[in-house]
């Protein structure tokens, strides 16, 4: 008697194993080795290790919150407490607490014109170079032009350049052109001075974009200017919180050149050229006075970091790594 083979299931089973070319076609999963459990004492030391970066942390930011906060204390205490006793008996009741010392200084000493002052030249001293810097960086990331490299190079290398070497050229310039004491010569100055490195950080984070977003946008006909509204400046909000971080606290803080430029105008002079004018006016037998006005030049800086926080980090980060 002759054996015939099933011409529906070609292979003959093998004990209870029935293979099929369905079976042969499909390899059976590879088991994957369980997790590997941590012991006690490995937990232990995980967590030691993660409470004790923790606590470092803790520890360093209060360390650094403190002459902030013994800043504060001492702004609202009056003249005869900050003579006698440190800051931190202010803690301690009965309190003396004033507002003496803030009517004073934003009143009698012109703090609250210098104020505003330092608002007239730090927001268009923030938005300036923030604006001309978005469009060069997009330039530079992606549109092809002769030296686009080299530029970019020559813009990075400003970086290295002393302010300090440039203020005599630059004051010659504004007198020539009758801008010194102004705000226009400031605000051409601050934006002059933070292009280098806002071009920098927003290339870098436009450049880290994927290719594949400003195709479709060119394929479907959009022009530079719609991609650069539509596509890039929705995606580049946190870089631009940072830049903007960055710029805004650089002007608000700097003396240098608002004495330079503004050649001592008291009209227009910002908070920080109203702050040393009471320090050469006062001496040292006024630390009251010193104290409630550094605190309200710092306390916009402030309002301004804690509410971009969020995008501080990723916008610093922007573009350091790829993929």
């Amino acid at each position: 008697m002759s054996s015939s083979v099933n011409p529906v299931n070609p292979v003959p089973p093998v004990g209870d194993l029935t293979v099929t070319p369905d079976s042969l076609a499909k390899p059976s999963p590879v088991p994957t080795p369980p997790a590997q459990q941590l012991t006690p004492g490995q937990r232990l030391v995980q967590w030691v290790n993660h409470g004790a970066v923790a606590a470092i942390v803790i520890i360093i930011s209060l360390l650094w919150s403190v002459p902030t906060f013994g800043l504060f204390i001492s702004s609202f205490r009056p003249a005869s407490d900050i003579q006698t006793s440190g800051w931190w008996t202010g803690l301690v009741p009965p309190w003396h607490f004033t507002l003496e010392n803030y009517q004073q200084v934003i009143s009698a000493q012109g703090l609250g014109t210098a104020f505003f002052n330092s608002l007239i030249i730090a927001i268009p001293g923030t938005i300036l170079p923030v604006l001309v810097a978005a469009f060069a960086a997009y330039a530079f990331a992606w549109m092809r032009f002769p030296g686009r490299d080299w530029i970019f190079l020559v813009i990075v290398a400003l970086l290295v350049v002393p302010i300090q070497m440039t203020l005599i050229p630059i004051l010659n310039l504004f007198t020539q052109t009758g801008l010194t004491g102004s705000y226009i010569a400031i605000w051409l100055a601050h934006t002059a001075y933070g292009l280098p490195f806002a071009v920098y950080l927003l290339r870098n984070f436009f450049a880290a974009l994927p290719a594949d977003l400003f195709e479709s946008a060119r394929i479907d006909g959009a022009s530079h200017v719609r991609i650069f509204t539509n596509v890039l400046m929705p995606l580049s909000v946190p870089a631009l919180a940072s830049l903007v971080i960055f710029q805004f606290m650089w002007v608000w803080n700097d003396l240098l050149v608002a004495l330079i430029i503004l050649s001592g105008n008291p009209d227009k002079a910002p908070l920080t050229v109203t702050i040393a004018n009471l320090v050469d006016s006062f001496g040292t037998n006024s630390y009251q006075i010193y104290t409630s006005a550094a605190f309200i030049s710092m306390a916009l800086p402030l309002v301004i970091f804690f509410s971009l926080q969020r995008y501080f980090v990723r916008g610093i980060l922007a573009g350091s790594v790829k993929g």
